[in-house]
C-alpha cells in the first residue's frame, strides 16, 4: 500500500495494466453489478438537472425506468445509485451501431451538450475507492468481464494509473496525481 494525502492506494494500481476494449467487452461494466453505479449527492442532482439534454440517447423503455424509480435509487447497502433497467442494465446507457453499451451522459458531454461527463465511479472504473473517516481506500476491482482490458493493457504496457489519469486527477488533482505517478517510477526502481 502505499499513501497520498488522505488516500491509501493499492499497489495493484500502479503494477497492473490495463486499457478498455470495449470491442470485446461490450461495455459490460455497465450491466454487471450488484447495483447501479455509485453517485455523490452532488452527482445525483447534475444528473437530474442534465436529464432534459441527454434523455435523447437512450431509449424509451429507459426513460420509463427513469420515470417510475427516479434519477437516482437508494441501493439495499443504502447507497445512491443510477437507476436500472431489468435490475442489470445502467437506465443511462444505450447500444451504439457495433452493439457496444455506451453511457448517454458522456455522449452529451462530448457532444459539447452539458459540462458534467459521468458519474467519477464510472469514469475511475475498474478503479473503487472507499471513503472512511480519516482515508480513502484506493483499490483495484479485478473482475471477469474485465480480461479484455487486462489483455489489452498487458499488451500496451500501460500501467492502470496511467489509463485512469484523468479520472484520478478529477478526483485528488494534479499534484496528487504527480506524486502518484513518482512513487510508481520511485518504486519500480527499487524492486
Amino acid at each position: 500500500m502505499l499513501e497520498i494525502g488522505r488516500a491509501i492506494v493499492s499497489l495493484d494500481i500502479l503494477d497492473k495494466h490495463f486499457l478498455c476494449d470495449l470491442l470485446k467487452c461490450k461495455g459490460a461494466c455497465c450491466v454487471e453489478g450488484d447495483s447501479g453505479a455509485p453517485l455523490t449527492d452532488e452527482e445525483a442532482i447534475e444528473i437530474e438537472q442534465n436529464y432534459p439534454v441527454f434523455e435523447k440517447y437512450i431509449p424509451e423503455n429507459h426513460k420509463k425506468e427513469v420515470d417510475k424509480q427516479g434519477f437516482s435509487v437508494i441501493d439495499s447497502d443504502g447507497d445512491r445509485v443510477t437507476p436500472l433497467v431489468n435490475n442489470r442494465q445502467c437506465a443511462y446507457t444505450f447500444t451504439d451501431e457495433k452493439g457496444i453499451l455506451k453511457c448517454a451522459i458522456e455522449k452529451a458531454y462530448f457532444n459539447g451538450e452539458i459540462t458534467f461527463r459521468k458519474p467519477l465511479s464510472c469514469h475511475l472504473f475498474p478503479i473503487r475507492i472507499n471513503e472512511y473517516r480519516h482515508f480513502d481506500a484506493v483499490n483495484y476491482q479485478k473482475l471477469d468481464i474485465c480480461k479484455p482490458g487486462r489483455e489489452c493493457g498487458a499488451s500496451e504496457k500501460l500501467p492502470l494509473y496511467k489509463f485512469l489519469r484523468e479520472p484520478l486527477i478529477r478526483r485528488y488533482g494534479s499534484e496528487w496525481y504527480e506524486q502518484l505517478v513518482y512513487a510508481a517510477d520511485n518504486l519500480k526502481l527499487e524492486r
